[in-house]
């Protein structure tokens, strides 16, 4: 099977990746506006368990806020337990994905004579070249994904080039590197490929990775877990979901490794609890949670305030590959309806519908994957103008997505505060950020 586009695709994009982390956070001292608001409490977990030996996090305000970053800045991610135990608010799961390249940076930090504490410029650079290389394994499975469906090469490597470039999915692996969407991403990607392999061919040993990987997403979010709901769409048929079924109930030990595989890597959060705080559950978030009675679902969708087809367009255009995908199974697209609606509605939920600061609609990029097959498809399948007008639109999104991807950088789309009228004001005006 030629791969030539895919490789080509998969290069270029490091590449640009990696020039405009370089550009945009490595130089100088701008390695300090990296880390804020939770990507910065990510990070916290492995200077303060792996090199301060304290799940309490006793160092946070000192050797955070005072040495390295604007302190004006800073968003005390720890909450108190029984008035006796800080932890940190946020899940584990991120740190763990970073954990390699933070190794690495901390040798560095001991060979050269630099400041080995964590939070010096070698460990944030190695922040960013972990959600590169999240978002780069996270595009090789996609391809190989979207090669199930018989996309051809050229389409493949188009596709890629799409959602990296034509979704905040770049914005989320250069600007923001430190939060947790790229590596939610990259395991979604995985995930899905394994399971279409699943769906094709049943072979129960893979069931173990399946749970890992599931584990491992919980552990980065818990609301990720809504993944597994999204598998029908990767049968094409009633007979295929079947075979599958009576293959892992002719290997239960298969099925039991797989839960115990999920389940030892979700225990790495409760034993981090166990340890701050002698209890093994602890609900971190207080007064925040799913509000269930009032979704906001358009507001997801079409605000200017943070909807995913204002800021994503690109995921709009997808749509149109639904008649594509019915074409081939009828039963893959209606699952790929209800799962978008029902992700639509559990996201929605939360207290905080919009998830405060960010860049267009945050929350959808783990989940990119189901919308890049669509879209490839109808690439893929659409005849004449049809196709041409479809390649067309996809590069006048890119091109939006770009300009609006610099405008967020620069705060002329407000992280938390547009609306209808401060959109069209700012609507492809870069001639307003300073030069």
């Amino acid at each position: 099977m030629p791969v030539k586009a895919t490789y080509w695709a998969l290069v270029l994009i490091a590449a640009t990746l990696l020039f405009s982390s370089s550009n945009i956070n490595w130089g100088g001292e701008h390695y300090r506006t990296v880390l804020q608001s939770d990507s910065w409490a990510y990070h916290a977990y492995l200077p303060s368990l792996l090199l301060q030996h304290d799940p309490n996090f006793g160092a946070a305000d000192s050797s955070e806020a005072a040495l390295y970053f604007d302190a004006a800045r800073f968003q005390d991610y720890r909450v108190l337990i029984d008035d006796t135990a800080h932890i940190n608010k946020y899940y584990i799961g991120t740190a763990l994905m970073q954990l390699p390249l933070f190794l690495v940076a901390h040798g560095y930090a001991l060979a050269t004579g630099g400041e080995a504490n964590g939070w010096s410029k070698p460990y944030v650079v190695a922040v960013n070249l972990s959600a590169i290389a999240f978002l780069l394994i996270g595009l090789w499975f996609l391809a190989r994904l979207l090669a199930t469906y018989e996309i051809s090469d050229g389409v493949r490597g188009f596709t890629l080039a799409v959602f990296v470039f034509g979704t905040n999915l770049f914005y989320y692996s250069v600007a923001a590197p430190g939060m947790s969407h790229a590596y939610s991403f990259g395991l979604c990607s995985a995930l899905l490929f394994l399971a279409r392999r699943m769906a094709l061919s049943p072979e129960p040993s893979r069931a173990v990775w399946l749970g890992a990987l599931l584990g491992a997403m919980i552990l980065i979010r818990p609301v990720n877990a809504l993944i597994v709901l999204a598998l029908p769409i990767l049968f094409d048929d009633m007979a295929q979901f079947r075979r599958c079924i009576n293959a892992l109930a002719r290997a239960p030990w298969a099925v039991i490794k797989a839960v115990m595989s999920l389940g030892a890597v979700a225990m790495i959060q409760l034993l981090y609890y166990r340890t701050a705080t002698g209890h093994w559950f602890v609900y971190s978030y207080g007064t925040e949670a799913f509000h269930w009675t009032q979704p906001h679902m358009l507001e997801m969708l079409f605000s200017y305030r943070k909807g995913l087809f204002v800021y994503t367009p690109i995921t709009a255009l997808s749509c149109v590959g639904l008649y594509y995908l019915w074409r081939r199974s009828p039963s893959a697209a209606v699952a790929w309806v209800l799962f978008t609606l029902l992700l639509t509605y559990v996201l929605s939920c939360w207290w905080i519908w919009w998830y405060g600061g960010s860049f267009g609609s945050r929350v959808y990029i783990e989940y990119l994957p189901l919308f890049a097959l669509p879209f490839a498809l109808a690439v893929q399948q659409a005849s004449g103008r049809w196709r041409h007008g479809i390649i067309a639109a996809a590069l006048v999104l890119v091109a939006l997505c770009q300009i609006q991807t610099y405008q967020a950088r620069y705060n002329r789309i407000h992280w938390a505060d547009m609306d209808r009228t401060r959109y069209w004001d700012e609507f492809l005006r870069i001639d307003r950020i300073p030069r």
